[in-house]
């Protein structure tokens, strides 16, 4: 059975899925104008500038905070070790061409998630890939919106949103303190039940709050770890550049890298990091209160940049100016030895504490996706039983072996991304025009 879903899993996310991931992307920044390199500054302003009014139920940067609490997790520590491991340094460059490109298709995501949201039975927004498709592209696509949010109750409720995430948190409390992974997860059980009954009100409050925190204690701490390797950041960024073109071997943990699987590890884990084009940012930026569905677009672009051109390169460089890539280490323990070999046991403490925090975060974002695209499938009635069965998910996260589940959650997150970039095609047409009528009048 592992072995069958093993070889689905290089499938799905074999050459096809990550050609129309950046394919999509870059056809996308051409048709916009670069708009993520042009309009980035905009962007960035409007985090804290943009207007909340509008129908909506949250902040623009509520709904980012939501969006960033969902894609800023174990990917940013332990999937870029991963795919430096398996791609040598050169992989580090092909996360930035994938999030480069994503930026346009995370802009395209915002855009459609305000222009097509409705409300649901109870008064609450309702947005996202499902409702863009079904809105959009006509009631007769609906079976893709349902296949859409089949794969993002599965992602939410057996990979990304709970049993990964428990793991990273448990395994890393157990390694570092030695607390029991069954009495951890019934505690997060408790925790997570508290705050996602509020809804995504609550869920946002408590994003706000996190995430911010935790991406500036982590930013701040590798680029100490840089600043004591000063002398290394310039050799290491040609070593990205090289290896990124010509593949390079290293000395212990792989035999080797070729270009062909640096290009794919970056890719693949920079995508599954910041999730452009996986369509579960944009059910959190609908709820966002504005009237415009381009600000919010803009917005919606800078989690990639935050998760992926900062955060995700501030762990990747930190790994190879400090040598760490060319050991026999691998995964959290890997990015472990970049934070100790500067901090001693307490970079060892501070990357458990960024490893819950952004797992804890993650928990709580995945958690909102998955009860909206339940909520498509089977009503606002159905939303109470969603929330225990993820509260319960949670729970059992502590006593579960996970090897299987690992590649589930990997099958289903990539499933995801191919109804949602169908729409995007389909759909960019509107997108362009509203981009247009925007920067025409502003």
């Amino acid at each position: 059975m592992y072995d069958f879903l093993s070889s689905l899993d290089s499938l799905v996310w074999g050459p096809p899925l990550l050609v129309l991931l950046v394919g999509t992307g870059i056809y996308l920044s051409t048709r916009l104008g670069l708009l993520q390199v042009f309009r980035l500054s905009k962007a960035l302003k409007l985090i804290f500038s943009a207007e909340a009014k509008g129908q909506g139920d949250i902040s623009s940067f509520a709904a980012l905070a939501t969006a960033l609490a969902a894609t800023i997790g174990t990917g940013n520590i332990v999937g870029v070790a991963t795919a430096i491991k398996l791609g040598g340094p050169g992989a580090l460059f092909w996360m930035w061409i994938a999030a480069f490109f994503g930026m346009a298709t995370k802009y395209a995501e915002g855009v459609l998630a305000i222009k097509y949201r409705t409300r649901d039975a109870n008064g609450d927004i309702a947005g996202g890939p499902m409702h863009y498709i079904v809105n959009g592209m006509g009631k007769h696509w609906k079976p893709l919106a349902i296949a859409f949010s089949i794969f993002g109750v599965m992602v939410a409720l057996f990979g990304s949103g709970t049993f990964t995430q428990v793991n990273s948190i448990t395994d890393s409390l157990n390694n570092t303190v030695g607390w029991s992974p069954k009495v951890i997860s019934l505690i997060l059980a408790v925790l997570v039940s508290i705050i996602i009954f509020g809804g995504i009100q609550s869920i946002s409050k408590v994003a706000e709050k996190i995430v911010p925190f935790m991406a500036i204690i982590y930013i701040l701490t590798t680029l100490i770890i840089l600043a004591f390797h000063f002398d290394n950041i310039v050799p290491s960024l040609g070593l990205v550049l090289r290896s990124a073109f010509t593949g390079k071997a290293a000395i212990g943990g792989f035999a080797g890298a070729t270009v062909v699987t640096a290009i794919q590890a970056g890719i693949a884990r920079g995508i599954f990091s910041n999730e452009s084009g996986l369509g579960s940012a944009p059910i959190a930026a609908a709820a966002a209160k504005t009237e415009e569905p381009v600000e919010q677009g803009l917005v919606s672009m800078t989690g990639t940049f935050i998760d992926t051109i900062i955060i995700c390169t501030l762990t990747g460089l930190s790994i190879i100016v400090t040598g760490g890539w060319s050991s026999n280490l691998n995964g959290a323990t890997l990015t472990q030895s970049a934070f100790s070999s500067v901090f001693g046991n307490f970079g060892v403490y501070a990357l458990t504490i960024s490893l819950i925090l952004f797992a804890f975060t993650t928990i709580l974002g995945w958690c909102y996706y998955g009860e909206r695209c339940f909520e498509f499938l089977f009503g606002v009635k159905a939303i109470p039983v969603y929330r225990i069965v993820f509260v319960a998910m949670v729970a059992l996260g502590g006593y579960i072996s996970l090897e299987t589940i690992w590649v589930i959650a990997d099958i289903v997150n990539g499933l995801m991304a191919i109804p949602n970039l169908i729409a995007l095609l389909a759909l960019s047409p509107i997108i362009i025009k509203e981009t247009k009528h925007y920067f025409d009048n502003h």
